[in-house]
This record gives C-alpha cells, sequence and structure tokens, in this order.
C-alpha cells in the first residue's frame, strides 16, 4: 500500500526526452533546431544563452522569452498545476530553468526590475540547484 504525505506540495514534473537534446550534444546549430524544432526550450535557451553572452541582450530576452512560453506550455501538459518543483536534476526539465535564468538576467540588464525579481523567484522556487547552477 502506498501512502502520500499530504503536507509535501505537489510533485515535481518531470518533462519527457527533448529531441532536440540529442541534435544539439551532435553539434546542430541551435538556430537550425528551433528553426525544425519549435517547441524546443533547450533549442531557445541555447540561443538565448548565446546572444546574452554576445551581448545581444534584446536577442537574449527575446529567446529567452519563447522558450519560456515554450517550456510553460511543456510543463502545462505534463501535469504542472502552475506551482511545484520543476527539477534541475531530470536533464528534459534544463530547457525551461535555463530560459528562465536567461529570462531574468536579460530583464536585469534592461532594467525591467519586476521582471527580474520575479524570474529569479520562480527559478529558486521551480529548483534551487537550477538557480544555484544558472547564477
Amino acid at each position: 500500500m502506498e501512502f502520500n504525505n499530504l503536507m509535501s506540495g505537489p510533485p515535481a514534473t518531470l518533462l519527457p526526452t527533448d529531441p532536440a537534446a540529442a541534435e544539439l550534444a551532435a553539434g546542430a546549430a541551435a538556430v537550425e533546431v528551433a528553426a525544425k524544432r519549435p517547441t524546443s526550450s533547450l533549442a531557445w535557451s541555447f540561443l538565448a544563452e548565446e546572444a546574452l553572452a554576445g551581448g545581444r541582450t534584446i536577442e537574449a530576452y527575446a529567446y529567452a522569452r519563447t522558450g519560456y512560453h515554450r517550456g510553460l506550455d511543456s510543463l502545462r501538459r505534463n501535469g504542472w498545476k502552475g506551482h511545484g518543483p520543476v527539477p534541475w536534476e531530470h536533464e528534459p526539465n534544463r530547457g525551461f530553468l535555463r530560459c528562465l535564468a536567461v529570462l531574468g538576467k536579460a530583464a536585469a540588464i534592461i532594467d525591467e526590475k519586476d521582471e527580474a525579481e520575479r524570474c529569479t523567484t520562480f527559478l529558486r522556487d521551480s529548483s534551487p540547484t537550477a538557480a544555484d547552477e544558472l547564477a
């Protein structure tokens, strides 16, 4: 017999494997993968991180926001109810979490303080490990 701890909060959301992950790991260009697989938060996170590293803050913001929204769609399809853990330790969750981190960083750069704070809080609430890894 299985018992659930009713005080433990919602279960962690674990996204399914993203086919884009294998393509990106094999060296495919992120822009090609995002065009082929536009629902992949991981592909958008690669584009966002590249743009941010290159000083293209508005591009980074736009890519990260796209990946963030694609990730929210995927989370909802997989049982997420608007809150609860999205563990960094589960690799398919990393695209969403990476987009959330870049969105927060880009928002801070363009002085969108409320958005930057919301993203930072959301990231830490979703996965303290991701917040530390992506700081």
